[in-house]
């Protein structure tokens, strides 16, 4: 009895062993590495030009002012603010067995920060999907709001809410 694999299968299956031979896999990783970090190098790189001039108006304090300020922004920009994240299948395996949401988010989104912030100590009970690392997670919230990645995205018993309250979230964890 012969297997027979389907095309989109066996079509897949090469493609990523070109994709792996010609090194543009790795190419894909710095991108995403690099579109997750562009807000906060942005912000700190204005952090650095409005210190600059501060300096050349010989205002030190007011430099080194704004370089903190530009500094804490970017901090909160960046994805080391964010629980560590997981793969969008990792978070639906692991809500399944604790009962706890999942949160579709991405590095920059104002919405995303703002829910996390509010969530304080309570956001390391979620489980954290950054679409822009996960294709799987990005179709999933495609999937749950009609094509746009609208983020934040959370998922509570298999139920999506797009940009919930803060207050809600809380009060839907186990």
């Amino acid at each position: 009895m012969r297997t027979v694999i389907p095309y989109s299968v066996r079509h897949s299956v090469r493609n990523r062993a070109r994709r792996a031979a010609s090194g543009q896999d790795a190419c894909a990783s710095v991108t995403a590495m690099m579109r997750r970090w562009m807000p906060p190098i942005l912000f700190l790189a204005a952090g650095l030009a409005a210190a600059a001039r501060q300096v050349s108006q010989q205002a030190p304090v007011a430099a080194v002012t704004l370089l903190l300020i530009f500094l804490a922004g970017a901090a909160l920009l960046s994805p080391l603010v964010f629980p560590r994240s997981v793969s969008a299948a990792e978070a639906r395996r692991r809500s399944e067995a604790d009962g706890r949401p999942i949160v579709y988010w991405r590095p920059g989104c104002r919405y995303c920060m703002r829910l996390r912030l509010r969530l304080g100590r309570h956001a390391h009970r979620m489980h954290w999907v950054d679409i822009w690392r996960d294709p799987e997670g990005a179709a999933a919230v495609r999937a749950a709001t009609g094509g746009d990645e609208t983020v934040p995205t959370v998922v509570v018993a298999d139920r999506p809410h797009v940009n919930p309250d803060p207050r809600w979230v809380r009060a839907q964890l186990p």
